[in-house]
């Protein structure tokens, strides 16, 4: 018997998606991107029974931006609804997420918000799932400076920062779908942890970029209000392998 699996990757075409497709499909299973690409659409419901019949595993990696809380609450809320609910008539074993380390306690901001509610509609599901939590994308700290700057100098919160390669997460979210569902969160960092300052500072090191950086403890994370570990895990936590620094190189 093999014991090779099926698995619909949902947002297979993006940052993690792809990279979660690459890997299962390296190690010898099927792996079915869903997008609305090709004709799935989570939020309508549109394609999903057929791309999840057969399945033994669902990982839910789709996105949406908006700064409006209600429409991404929406969004990731009716998604998941849609998603496990198809998922439990096609006989799917395992559903999981992506989400946010300490998103319960940043839901002042938009996205943590939608984050949220979509743990909390997989959790109320009846199906069996796994919600990976994870601290943010080395790939994403040119976009969280960029927000930082002003005037010549990048001022962040003063606050802990544990950032993680997006090539981790997408190996972890494949290990946990091809395990036993938790029903529970895991939490998922980088292999250093330090202040936001000096991973912002390492990044600009590395960029040749001169410009300053201090850190303030009155700036908040996107309007979430955040205090010293807000952004990294409180307890145990997998961890990934790639550093900053090498990341930077590659």
């Amino acid at each position: 018997m093999s014991m090779s699996k099926k698995v619909v990757v949902i947002g297979g075409t993006g940052l993690i998606g792809s990279k979660a497709v690459k890997r299962l499909q390296d190690g010898g299973h099927e792996a079915v991107i869903a997008s609305s690409r090709n004709g799935v659409n989570a939020y309508t419901g549109e394609g999903l029974v057929e791309a999840l019949t057969g399945a033994d595993a669902v990982i839910d990696v789709s996105n949406m931006m908006s700064f409006d809380t209600a429409v991404i609450t929406d969004f990731f809320a009716t998604s998941s609804r849609n998603l496990t609910t198809a998922g439990r008539a096609a006989g799917v074993r395992h559903h999981v997420i992506l989400s946010i380390v300490n998103a319960d306690g940043l839901a002042a901001n938009p996205y943590m918000a939608g984050k949220l509610a979509q743990e909390e509609a997989v959790a109320a599901s009846g199906q069996a799932y796994s919600i990976v939590r994870a601290t943010q994308f080395h790939e994403f700290i040119e976009t969280l400076i960029d927000a930082y700057s002003a005037d010549g100098t990048v001022t962040v919160p003063d606050i802990d920062f544990q950032p993680i390669a997006a090539a981790d997460v997408a190996s972890a979210l494949v290990e946990v779908a091809l395990g036993a569902p938790k029903n529970g969160t895991i939490d998922l960092a980088g292999p250093e942890r330090g202040t936001f300052q000096s991973f912002a500072r390492t990044y600009l090191d590395a960029r040749g970029d001169p410009r300053p950086t201090r850190a303030d403890t009155a700036i908040d994370y996107f309007g979430a209000p955040v205090v010293t570990g807000s952004l990294v895990p409180g307890g145990a936590f997998t961890k990934g392998r790639v550093t900053l620094a090498d990341w930077l190189r590659t």
